[in-house]
């Protein structure tokens, strides 16, 4: 933890922190459902640098990024992963749409607005087995006009893939790198189920090869560091 911890201790820009953080995981193992709690199960805080999945990543890089100790490290990636830091599994951030919404509410993430192009989506979500069925509603830009959107991007920014499903909201996540000064010089760092790592790609590689409803973006609030 410590190492993992000081791979950021030179930067002091957020964005430079959460690249050189998220870079130093590259190639740990991706492991589904990581956390263990269910509707039956109690839910155990888990803040292992071992395996991750899609989300579990992205907190823990958010979470180092605003820390300066350990301590609040584990207090941030509390706070990131469930509603006001209580560690029961109801409270968890589930979906990814409520996850940025309370995030936002809790000064740790900002929106990133995406321009005139973004649609509304509502979803009725009940994908996750004992939760009741959740309404929600979001915007996000249809994969086509992000390439017109790309200098409102930064890296480090967290983008969210929207399902195409009724009952999902979010699909896929992970963190925008741009590479260079081509504007399309752009990479989406994640934990990839199909690749079975923590893997750095074309971002608009990625995009092409999969079905969605468009893309929503977030990024971590220098209101949050501690």
């Amino acid at each position: 933890m410590r190492g993992f911890l000081a791979s950021a201790r030179a930067n002091d820009a957020l964005s430079s922190r959460t690249d050189a953080l998220s870079a130093s995981l590259l190639g740990r193992p991706y492991r589904v459902a990581p956390l263990t709690g269910s509707a039956t199960v109690a839910e155990d805080f888990d803040a292992s640098l071992d395996a991750f999945d899609c989300v579990t990543y992205v907190e823990t890089v958010f979470a180092a990024a605003i820390s300066s100790d350990e301590k609040e490290f584990l207090d941030h990636l509390k706070r990131l992963r469930y509603e006001r830091g209580g560690v029961r599994w109801d409270r968890r951030n589930h979906y990814m749409v409520t996850w940025i919404r309370r995030n936002q509410r809790a000064g740790l993430v900002t929106g990133v607005p995406l321009g005139r192009r973004e649609v509304e989506r509502v979803r009725v979500l009940d994908a996750v087995p004992g939760l009741p069925p959740l309404t929600e509603r979001f915007s996000c830009l249809p994969k086509r006009f992000l390439p017109g959107a790309l200098a409102r991007l930064s890296t480090g920014d967290l983008i969210c893939l929207a399902s195409t499903k009724r009952n999902l909201d979010v699909f896929h996540c992970g963190l925008v790198i741009k590479d260079g000064l081509d504007p399309r010089d752009v990479s989406l760092r994640h934990a990839s189920r199909k690749k079975r790592a923590v893997v750095q790609e074309n971002l608009f590689d990625f995009l092409g090869r999969n079905r969605m409803a468009g893309v929503i973006v977030a990024r971590l609030s220098e209101r949050g560091r501690g």
